[in-house]
């Protein structure tokens, strides 16, 4: 028997995008960005500190999650070490060299580890919303009621302890539910860093108004490419430098780029690690065509060149 005609009609679907969260735009058809002082590409550097609970209580796991049986001492002290060690290991080198990195933080780690939030609080660095812990994931099924107390209660967390606005926000495994953006922009952030289909920011819609997308790619962070790919240090810092020097040479000629990374203490603060580390800050800070800032700065420079429809 032949479908009902009804099952074949999508009134969505249309030259571009078929649903109304962004425009459709491509990257080599956009009119060159440019950056402050001249620089051609700008670099985020992010660390998101995280808190795992030991016998997570989420049907969904969200990477990085206990594994083991309960209590999976292995996976929760490993990530535990990342900030009671690792952290202060990254942060000497991103002193080293110049690096102001942002923190996407859980609001529990932050209330857990009152010195590690008081550290990174007096060096000035600006904070993202990083939701409760990473056993609050944001996901399809989950309430709209449920999910808005869990965004208001991180927020209002994170932003008493730093004293700032708390403008952007990336959610535990960059998931969404489709309340996600409408409740983040309700509760005030400006830019949020889930998904990862371009390689500049852009304008995304919700109901509450328009955020900013700002890209934070998968592809070379750290824990995706060492933990889940297993590939070796080495070859995490190769592929990161070789993204950095194709964004530079495309954005001499071509306008602003950005070069965006996202680390985890208890993964490149480990001891046999933080030299590779050590090794992509100091190729990045080489550079006089970089401008190494903060998300929120580079939104405001983006968004200052962009017109109403952007």
């Amino acid at each position: 028997m032949a479908l009902d005609q009804a099952h074949l009609d999508y009134p969505q679907r249309r030259y571009g995008m078929d649903h109304d969260r962004y425009a459709w735009s491509m990257l080599t058809d956009r009119p060159a960005l440019h950056w402050p002082g001249g620089k051609t590409l700008a670099v985020w550097v992010n660390v998101s500190l995280q808190h795992f609970p030991m016998n997570p209580s989420a049907k969904l796991k969200l990477p990085g999650s206990m594994t083991m049986p309960y209590p999976d001492l292995r996976h929760f002290t490993l990530r535990d070490y990342g900030n009671r060690v690792g952290i202060y290991r990254m942060l000497r080198a991103f002193d080293q060299f110049g690096i102001r990195p942002s923190f996407a933080i859980n609001a529990e780690l932050a209330l857990r580890y009152p010195a590690l939030a008081a550290t990174i609080l007096a060096r000035g660095d600006e904070w993202l919303g990083h939701s409760w812990s990473m056993d609050t994931p944001h996901a399809g099924g989950l309430d709209i009621d449920a999910e808005r107390a869990l965004v208001q209660r991180s927020l209002t967390t994170l932003r008493e302890l730093s004293g700032q606005a708390v403008r952007g926000w990336l959610s535990p495994g960059k998931l969404q539910s489709p309340n996600t953006p409408e409740l983040l922009k309700a509760e005030g952030i400006e830019y949020c860093a889930d998904w990862v289909n371009d390689e500049l920011p852009y304008r995304f819609h919700t109901q509450a108004g328009d955020l900013w997308n700002l890209p934070l790619a998968t592809e070379i962070e750290d824990r995706f490419v060492v933990m889940d790919n297993l590939h070796a240090e080495a070859s995490w810092a190769e592929q990161v430098i070789d993204a950095f020097e194709l964004l530079l040479a495309e954005s001499r000629s071509q306008g602003g780029r950005l070069l965006t990374l996202s680390l985890h203490p208890w993964v490149m603060g480990q001891p046999h690690r933080i030299k590779h580390l050590e090794a992509v800050l100091a190729h990045i800070s080489a550079s006089s065509e970089v401008w190494q800032a903060a998300p929120g700065k580079i939104i405001d420079a983006f968004a200052a060149q962009q017109g109403a429809s952007a």
